[in-house]
C-alpha cells in the first residue's frame, strides 16, 4: 500500500483545477503519475469512499474527494462507517484502529 501517494493524489485533486479537469478527461493518465497499488486504484475509480477511509486516507482530504463525487455530509459519514463494516478496521494512517 502506498498511502502517501494515495493521499497526495487526493490532495492534488482537491487543490488543482487542472488535475480535476484531467480526472474527468484522462483518469488513467492522471493516475499514472502516482505510485498506487491495484486496491487503491480500484477504490479511487469506483469511487469507494469507505474503502479509501479504511486504506487510511485522512478524513480532511477524503471529505473533499467525496464532495467532488456529490456525497452529502450524512452520506459521507455513512460511507466511512460502511467501509469499516465491509472491509474491516482502518489499516494505516491517522485513523488506524488500534487494539488494547
Amino acid at each position: 500500500m502506498s498511502l502517501y501517494y494515495l493521499q497526495k493524489f487526493i490532495y492534488d485533486l482537491n487543490r488543482d483545477p487542472r488535475k480535476r479537469e484531467q480526472f474527468e478527461s484522462d483518469l488513467d493518465g492522471l493516475l499514472s503519475d502516482y505510485v498506487l497499488d491495484d486496491e487503491e486504484l480500484e477504490a479511487l475509480k469506483a469511487p469507494d469512499v469507505g474503502k479509501l477511509y479504511v486504506l487510511g486516507v485522512n478524513g480532511q482530504l477524503l471529505m473533499h474527494y467525496a464532495a467532488m463525487h456529490k456525497y452529502e455530509w450524512p452520506e459521507y459519514m455513512e460511507a466511512m462507517r460502511e467501509g469499516v463494516r465491509q472491509y474491516g478496521p482502518v489499516r494505516a494512517g491517522l485513523y488506524a484502529m488500534v487494539g488494547d
